[in-house]
């Protein structure tokens, strides 16, 4: 017997309920949406017209993906971040609102440079770089990853968002010197694995068993990424320029101290939405000119 594009919602909406899905109304919606090809607006204009039997075996599909614990973003193929849609795949961290300060920071920081070069370092989706590019019009962006797969998202969504020419994705390796041609750059933002080995253990399934653990793990202490970082890539950076990290909660004080043991200084900190320390900055310092300079 047929059934109206409701009746699947409610059937749909009880099933995530009753597995423990927190938004399970959100989801029920998109995952219906997405199986019968409507917009979410599409859909709620049409609840209460028969859904065809294509429309209610593919939304049956994406439902059963999902009480399997696949996350949302990875079945709908994309995620919303800073206002933008972001492609993602498994190959990449899902976006997350926990970034938006860190995007927030460098825009504010960045307000008063004309042509800003910035380096989106470990930049996976290519979230934070996408938002920085789409905001300042005149600003070049490069991203950088470790992985040719999370590279290949980039690059889909550099696209999406019509940054080319003055955006590229380059492998590199966080844990390694930069290559010789990435040098010069008013900002880098880093939002590192920063996931200690023993957290990575007690993860949510739905984070452990989706999302790239290379994304996620930080090594034994959850610092091993920032180490790097500043002993290897601080020399790309102006002088005068700044980096700014994402941190997970109770690492600001540990960052903190890495920046200014590296040299930088004018340090300053984010708070996300929950009143967390998350987004830490620092400038690297300039020069001091000789006499011989001042002359």
């Amino acid at each position: 017997m047929a059934k109206t594009y409701n009746e699947l919602y409610l059937a749909m909406r009880r099933a995530l309920k009753e597995a423990g899905v927190e938004e399970y109304a959100l989801e029920a919606r998109r995952l219906l949406a997405q199986g019968a090809g409507y917009t979410d607006a599409q859909l709620i204009a049409r609840m209460y017209m028969y859904a065809g039997d294509e429309a209610e075996k593919a939304a049956e599909k994406l439902l059963q993906r999902r009480l399997s614990g696949e996350p949302l973003a990875y079945i709908a193929g994309k995620w919303e971040f800073f206002g933008l849609e972001m492609i993602v795949t498994p190959a990449v961290l899902i976006p997350r609102m926990d970034t938006e300060p860190l995007v927030f920071t460098a825009l504010e920081i960045l307000k008063d440079v004309p042509e800003p070069r910035i380096l989106d370092l470990c930049c996976g989706s290519g979230c934070i770089g996408c938002a920085l590019g789409v905001n300042l019009p005149k600003a070049r962006v490069i991203f950088a990853d470790i992985s040719p797969e999370a590279l290949s998202v980039t690059r889909k969504n550099i696209s999406l968002h019509r940054l080319n020419p003055r955006a590229v994705a380059l492998e590199a390796d966080a844990l390694a010197p930069p290559p010789l041609r990435m040098q010069n750059f008013d900002l880098i933002a880093c939002n590192p694995p920063y996931i200690t080995e023993e957290e990575c253990q007690a993860l949510d399934t739905s984070v452990r068993d989706w999302e790239p653990m290379l994304a996620l793990d930080g090594g034994e202490d959850g610092l091993v990424f920032y180490r790097s970082v500043l002993q290897n890539w601080k020399s790309v950076l102006k002088d005068g320029g700044w980096i700014i990290f994402e941190v997970g909660e109770g690492q600001a004080a540990d960052v903190r101290a890495l920046l200014l043991e590296a040299g930088f200084h004018n340090l300053g900190c984010t708070l996300d939405t929950l009143g967390t320390e998350r987004v830490i900055y620092a400038q690297k310092k300039k020069p001091i000119p000789t006499d011989s300079e001042e002359m």
